[in-house]
């Protein structure tokens, strides 16, 4: 299917505004995106800021056949509902509930008052607007206290704050109200803040629970495992959190403070009842597709309803995907569970027809991907140590084989391009290293090029530059990218440039995996120098790099995308030995439990972080990356960042690879991170199909234009031919001369021309002084002056143009029929027009 995924991207930091908290970043969606096209599905991204002509447009071009919303809207009530309802003028089908559902449960006293009409219990409250802000002051709120103060309108926690912790934004601290007597101050800051009305809610003391729903998945109606949220494991004490509540902070600032529990330790009638209510408020709401209820569970297990979420969210540490996890589905399943239950519901597809684009008839066919590799069957020395283990190579083309896709193997040996050539393949997935030289790691994207396959990764150039470490710093360095001094080193008699200072660090120029670097490498002396540089350019027959040892903190940076990507949270590489001069060699990585840990998200201050992920952006953008890319780091001790290298082709070992280990420290699965890779691979793949079919498009075109060229000359060619012979046709009749005209032409109807050769006739002939003549054989003569011979042979006559005043032939003929009447066996008479005097002889 076309899939339109409309979304608000999120360009503000939530620490500093609450302003764009609901919308999506850009990680979940490039998430989003990754798992619908991992299905098969061509997706387009369309972000819908800005004018609604804009999005029209945009939508109007795409013609998709169903559209994935996560919109929240910019501002005012009815924000949510205002891009269902501009779906459902357009008539295409989407995701979610209705206009009027995502209207009603974005009002949360709207929702609880329809909900306690179905006799769900909600916790007790009350609406206040500017309209009764005074009233309500002046009588009192009719609540026990403490209550809540929260927006009516909001979503994402906003405006919701716990004790001390909230007092830059409130400036009485807490979204809780102790006392009656501090009701007023919070109310009026509160609907200053929130002008379109704040919940006041009776506070009860349990535990939170949020239980999914979506359609089509589990066997209770869509309905999943309740998921307890933990909000006691954080490190504040209970002086500082008093409140059980899961305010702003925790949602957008610190989620890694909160824990799920799944399925939430609830005893087994609580639980019944849970599904029960659930299913009342999924049916009294009109909740469809997709939902998430909030709740609160007492301890003598009463339940309240606390919030319906129509459009929750859908970042992978969503509760959600806790639930959906405990009936076997991934990240990237769940979210084409999602867009198939829309499918299904609007009846774009059948159950079993999900591939099918309505009125197209076209069915998504798998996509045949070329997985390149080298694969590591010798474990001694580090010769293949940047080549794959076979169960790497496994993992990989199972997750390929589970998005869909038919995967044909393609081992990077010498005969790759001729098996690539006959391989008939759409798409390469390339983790091949290569076999040898500085541009080995290019060789397969430089052989998909000159064969016109897509394929995923890093194109040749950025390939063969990444790999030579030297030329890489030299790009870095024109982008004002900080990088440790460096020299390159053919020999071990070079003179050491007087910039270098020890200690110093030595390395193969043009290896990855810290092929040839062991602590040894780090020296202090020009002795030691040359030594390690001897050993490296014998052993790998290759310069070396001889760099400056930047002491600190180590740390990598994963980036996934193209032009905005996703950068992924910093990970510290922390040595477990107090060892003088820290290297992440070759012995470490392959026995890394014993020397070192992991620790992702690394422990960074926010500026800090900030700077890193900034510097590892730019590395990125400096060196042309895409779809994927580790950056190497090095903290000083004032604060400095160094690159120490740029790796676009990372291992990908499930549990061992660096990268590996950062998606799973951001709950994102193995199959998800494959996914994310492929995504910029099929993009290509559809944009050279569409470049295709354009060019043939033309072509047929310019095929279609030439023929009417040809047909419009033919055309002309064959009137100009008709208009030529009958031309010549003309030009066969006798041509008028002085003034005179075909004979036949001036006589009229009946008349009879005579020949320009005399006439013969057999038998006896007559004569009159006209000039007519009959015989009794078979020609009529005529003679000038009425002479005739007695055969009734004459002089030929010639055509004249006859005056107005002259008889006719015609009547000519009558007269002469007249005087013959009498004569009934005489032949008709021969017709002779007369001629004028100056032709007489």
């Amino acid at each position: 299917m076309k899939v339109a995924f409309t979304h608000n991207l999120r360009l503000t930091d939530v620490r500093e505004t609450e302003k764009e908290a609901e919308y999506d970043s850009a990680e979940t969606v490039s998430a989003i995106a990754a798992a619908i096209e991992a299905a098969g599905h061509e997706v387009e991204k369309v972000e819908v800021s800005g004018p609604a002509s804009n999005l029209l447009e945009r939508l109007e071009a795409i013609d998709p056949d169903i559209i994935f919303n996560t919109a929240e809207g910019s501002s005012g009530r009815m924000r949510e509902a205002f891009y269902p309802s501009l779906f459902e003028e357009l008539d295409v089908p989407y995701t979610g509930s209705d206009a009027y559902t995502n209207a009603l449960t974005l009002d949360k006293w709207l929702t609880k008052l329809l909900v306690q009409r179905a006799g769900i219990d909600t916790a007790r409250g009350m609406l206040v607007t500017p309209r009764n802000l005074e009233s309500i002051i002046e009588r009192g709120i009719g609540l026990a206290f403490p209550v809540i103060v929260k927006p009516n309108h909001e979503g994402s926690s906003k405006g919701i704050y716990n004790t001390e912790l909230g007092k830059s934004v409130i400036p009485w601290g807490s979204s809780i109200v102790k006392e009656a007597r501090d009701l007023a101050q919070a109310l009026k800051v509160a609907v200053r803040q929130y002008p379109d009305g704040v919940l006041v809610e009776e506070y009860i003391e349990g535990i939170d629970i949020a239980l999914g729903f979506i359609e089509g998945v589990g066997h209770d109606g869509g309905l999943l495992t309740p998921v307890e949220v933990d909000l006691k494991s954080g490190s504040e004490s209970s002086s500082e959190r008093p409140f059980n509540i899961y305010d702003y902070r925790l949602k957008n600032l610190e989620p890694g403070k909160v824990q799920y529990r799944c399925p939430a330790n609830l005893p087994r009638d609580v639980a019944a009842r849970l599904r029960a209510i659930s299913a009342d408020v999924i049916r009294t709401l009109g909740l469809r597709d997709l939902a998430r209820l909030d709740y609160r569970v007492t301890q003598e297990g009463r339940i309240f309803l606390l919030e319906a979420n129509a459009l929750p969210a859908l970042n992978s540490s969503s509760s959600l995907f806790a639930a959906t996890a405990q009936v076997g589905l991934t990240y990237n399943a769940t979210i084409v569970s999602i867009l198939n239950a829309a499918a299904l519901r609007s009846g774009l597809a059948t159950a079993t027809q999900l591939g099918t684009r309505t009125g197209r008839q076209r069915r998504a066919q798998p996509i045949r991907v070329g997985f390149t590799y080298n694969v590591k069957r010798s474990q001694e020395g580090d010769d293949e140590a940047e080549w794959d283990p076979p169960e790497t190579i496994i993992a990989i083309a199972n997750a390929l084989a589970r998005q869909g896709h038919i995967v044909v193997h393609l081992e990077a040996t010498p005969d790759l391009p001729r098996v690539l050539a006959e391989a008939d393949v759409d798409l390469i997935f390339n983790i091949a290293e290569g076999v040898e030289g500085r541009n080995r790691e290019a060789q397969v994207p430089a052989l998909c090029e000159l064969l016109g396959i897509p394929y995923t990764g890093s194109d040749s150039a950025t390939l063969a530059i990444a790999l030579d470490k030297a030329l890489g710093k030299k790009v870095l360095l024109q982008h004002d990218i900080l990088t440790p001094k460096f020299q390159v080193m053919e020999s071990s008699r070079e003179r050491l440039s007087p910039d270098m200072k020890f200690p110093l660090i030595v390395k193969p120029n043009a290896e990855g995996s810290s092929k040839g670097i062991d602590s040894t490498n780090v020296v202090d002396t020009e002795e030691e120098l040359r030594a390690a540089v001897k050993i490296c350019v014998e052993k790998y027959r290759q310069p070396a790099l001889v760099e400056e040892y930047i002491a600190g903190r180590e740390f990598t940076v994963g980036l996934l995308g193209d032009k905005r990507p996703r950068v992924l949270p910093p990970m510290e590489i922390k040595f477990k030995k107090d060892v003088a001069r820290p290297v992440y060699d070759y012995s470490v990585k392959q026995e890394w439990e014993e020397h070192v840990y992991y620790e992702c998200p690394a422990k960074l201050t926010e500026a800090e972080q900030k700077a890193m992920e900034k510097i590892a952006r730019a590395t990125f953008w400096a060196l042309d990356c895409r779809d994927v890319a580790r950056v190497d780091l090095r903290m000083d001790a004032e604060g400095r960042i160094y690159v120490l290298e740029v790796n676009p082709l990372p291992g990908l070992t499930p549990g061992y690879s660096d990268l590996v280990l950062i998606a799973q420290a951001i709950g994102m699965d193995y199959d998800q991170l494959i996914a994310e890779i492929m995504v910029g691979g099929l993009r290509r793949m559809r944009e050279k199909r569409r470049e295709e079919r354009e060019l043939v498009r033309e072509r047929e075109a310019n095929r279609e234009a030439k023929d009417a060229t040809k047909a419009g000359e033919l055309a002309a060619r064959d009137k100009a031919e008709r208009a030529e012979r009958a031309e010549r046709g003309d030009k066969k009749r006798p041509k008028p001369i002085d003034g005179r005209v075909d004979a036949g032409a001036a006589a009229g109807p009946g008349a009879t021309t005579t020949p320009t050769t005399p006439a013969t006739g057999s038998g006896n002939g007559n004569g009159n002084g006209n000039g007519n003549g009959n015989g009794n054989g078979n020609g009529n003569g005529s003679g000038n002056g009425g002479k005739i011979d007695a055969a009734g042979n004459g002089p030929a006559v010639r055509a004249v143009r006859r005056e107005r005043s002259e008889p006719t032939a015609t009547a000519t003929a009558a007269a002469t029929a007249t005087s013959r009447r009498d004569d009934a066996d005489a032949p008709p008479p021969a017709v002779v027009v007369p001629v004028t005097s100056n032709n007489s002889n």
